[in-house]
């Protein structure tokens, strides 16, 4: 007669397919309600608890496989690990995926969110690559390193390069340990994937820096939460934005106005609601742009800069402004101090000779 064990595992095996993918749906569903903001100390708990999940995982298919824990017991353990992995990279993978969109411009950032997303997805199938002890490996120094590029900022309140490095570092140094113990129970495993690893390793780490200093990792944790274009903009006494706007059409959310009515000698706002987590100071810069048709480029104008702080979960908000903006296409790209694209903001400024219909905004 079958026990209740094996019939589990033929239902699994018989039903894998629809039961892994949908787990993988389940979660990114859940993932996207309950992580809503990147400072808080919930959504690290959960992320947190993940790597750990994957990495016992990975410890305890480990020690089996070697006959270092053999009994019926540990058999059953055994079968659900690599579920056990396979659910903690999907859930880490799709908080990524989650974080690192919000505060991407796909602009410049679409190839390390398209590695995240492949990541993700992929995760369905891998299933077979998560026997190979060097595949686990490099999986989870990815996840643990895309976590810690945005945890290390939101503990130490900055965000530079100093923090990326002293990321990229904690995670190679965590890696070492991690493997070093291994190696004290599995020294035969170890020194067969030793090559292999360091190798894996040592191109995942290259990678990703690559990725941050050419500017393709988004500039987590902060995200551009709103950004537009206006004839004016005041700050008030109770600490809101008023700006006036062109009176908004009925058709305006099917093709947006992006066309901005300029009076001889009148300035443009731009406005820019930027998110930084609780703690953390930083400079943000609105980088004004025209297009020049005859270079086919975009021709820097100028580049105005100002201080944001965390916390507020609308944002930082701010704003700055360009006089005697000439007609043609414009563009304001809301960057880093290091030139991280946040957001951007197209218009196109035509001179008119009097006044459009106007009304006032609250931002």
């Amino acid at each position: 007669m079958k026990s209740l064990f094996q019939k589990y595992k033929e239902f699994f095996k018989r039903n894998e397919r629809y039961i892994s993918g949908g787990a993988l749906l389940f979660g990114f569903v859940i993932d996207n309600f309950t992580l809503t903001r990147i400072d808080l100390q919930f959504d690290n708990i959960v992320l947190f608890t993940y790597l750990i999940i994957a990495l016992l995982a990975i410890v305890f298919i480990n020690f089996y496989e070697e006959g270092i824990l053999k009994n019926a017991f540990f058999e059953r353990v055994r079968f659900i690990s690599p579920l056990a992995m396979q659910f903690a990279f999907g859930g880490l993978f799709s908080g990524f995926v989650i974080f690192y969109t919000r505060s991407a411009s796909l602009i410049t950032s679409w190839p390390f969110i398209l590695m995240l997303v492949i990541l993700l997805i992929g995760n369905e199938f891998f299933k077979k690559k998560y026997t190979r002890f060097t595949f686990r490996m490099s999986i989870f120094f990815v996840a643990l390193f895309s976590f810690l590029i945005f945890y290390v900022p939101v503990v130490t309140g900055s965000i530079n390069a100093g923090m990326f490095v002293l990321s990229g570092v904690i995670s190679l140094a965590l890696m070492i340990l991690i493997v070093r113990f291994l190696k004290f129970f599995i020294p035969t495993r170890i020194k067969k994937s030793k090559n292999a690893l360091t190798w894996s390793i040592t191109g995942i780490f290259i990678l990703i820096n690559v990725f941050y200093f050419t500017n393709i990792i988004p500039p987590i944790p902060l995200s551009l939460k709103e950004a537009s274009a206006h004839y004016f903009i005041e700050r008030t006494a109770d600490n809101n934005y008023l700006a006036i706007s062109e009176v908004e059409k009925w058709y305006d959310f099917l093709i947006p106005n992006n066309t901005i009515y300029v009076l001889s000698g009148e300035p443009v706002y731009v406005f820019s609601s930027v998110f930084a987590p609780t703690k953390l100071n930083t400079e943000i810069y609105h980088k004004w742009q025209y297009y020049d048709a005859n270079a086919d480029e975009w021709i820097e104008s100028n580049r105005v800069g100002f201080n944001i702080s965390g916390g507020r979960d609308g944002g930082y908000r701010g704003y700055t402004l360009k006089s005697n903006v000439p007609e043609g296409q414009w563009r304001v790209d809301v960057v880093t101090k290091r030139n991280q694209l946040l957001g951007r903001v197209k218009f196109e400024a035509v001179e008119v000779d009097r006044e459009v219909d106007l009304e006032i905004q609250t931002l």
